[in-house]
């Protein structure tokens, strides 16, 4: 805050208390028996009364006085001037992150040397995960896990990237982008891929896609593998099976080879500690 805006700020402050004070004073004088029990306005034939305030009515307004007073010397209030106590929002603010930072620590100390797989069949433990869980991952996975279109489904057995505990860490701790290119098709190969895939699937296309579609396949399975079935160092889905990410509409397939598509998911290390990070991991497992 500059000098200026101090100033003005004490200057209003100051002036406002004593702009109260004098209001008080002229209001709560006793009134000279000899001068007129009126103002001298009148409404609708109502006069009104020129009478004090009431002493104890007065009396809270002081103590209120004395009160403000009192909390410009402690506490900010008056420009730039911090106050005797040096409080502050900002100061509070980080007292407050370190206690609470503190008492988090206390609270998984126990879970911070215990394997996941322990820690999966562990019911304190998968309490406070599911709490972190729905903080933290059901906005895109859902409350239960179940997922939705373009979001995994983390309660089947499909993986894009693998269950074993050190890649879903990792997975947590340095976030996935999962990327599907345009490959440049024009609408006609489009179409026959798509009713590949679905065929890829178990569901059944005319001879012309299974042998057209296998030709095109070529320049997938460089990700999906020969054999469609995904390839989990690359984040490659499995395309035999009848689980689908972005759909199984052959709209929606068809959106996928034209557009591409493009999924991201956040680190959290950024957020979380490492026993969080792991009792999230163990979470995952155990749905």
């Amino acid at each position: 805050m500059t000098d200026f805006w101090s100033l003005f700020v004490i200057v209003l402050v100051v002036g406002n208390v004593l702009g109260i004070c004098w209001l008080l004073f002229v209001t709560g004088r006793k009134v000279d028996p000899n001068q007129p029990k009126t103002t001298g306005h009148a409404w609708d034939g109502i006069e009104e009364l020129n009478t004090p305030l009431p002493r104890w009515w007065l009396g809270l307004f002081v103590i209120t006085l004395i009160f403000g007073g009192v909390y410009l010397v402690l506490y900010p209030g008056l420009g730039a001037y911090s106050g005797i106590l040096g409080w502050s929002q900002q100061g509070q603010y980080q007292s407050s992150k370190l206690d609470n930072e503190a008492r988090r620590e206390a609270f998984y100390e126990e879970f911070k040397t215990v394997d996941i797989k322990e820690l999966a069949s562990n019911p304190k433990a998968m309490a406070s995960a599911a709490r972190l869980f729905a903080t933290n991952c059901s906005t895109c996975h859902g409350s239960d896990g179940g997922g939705a279109k373009g979001f995994p489904n983390l309660t089947d057995d499909d993986w894009l990237y693998g269950n074993d505990p050190a890649t879903l860490v990792s997975t947590l701790v340095n976030g996935r982008a999962g990327i599907m290119p345009d490959l440049g098709l024009n609408e006609a190969d489009v179409v026959v891929m798509a009713h590949y895939v679905q065929f890829l699937s178990g569901q059944p296309a005319s001879d012309h896609v299974q042998r057209e579609g296998q030709q095109a396949f070529a320049i997938c399975a460089a990700c999906h593998g020969s054999d469609a079935k995904g390839n989990q160092a690359l984040g490659a889905p499995n395309l035999t099976d009848d689980i689908w990410l972005h759909g199984r509409g052959l709209a929606d397939i068809k959106a996928v080879l034209r557009d591409g598509k493009q999924g991201n998911m956040p680190s959290f290390q950024s957020t979380l500690t490492p026993t969080e990070i792991n009792l999230l991991a163990a979470y995952v497992l155990s749905l």
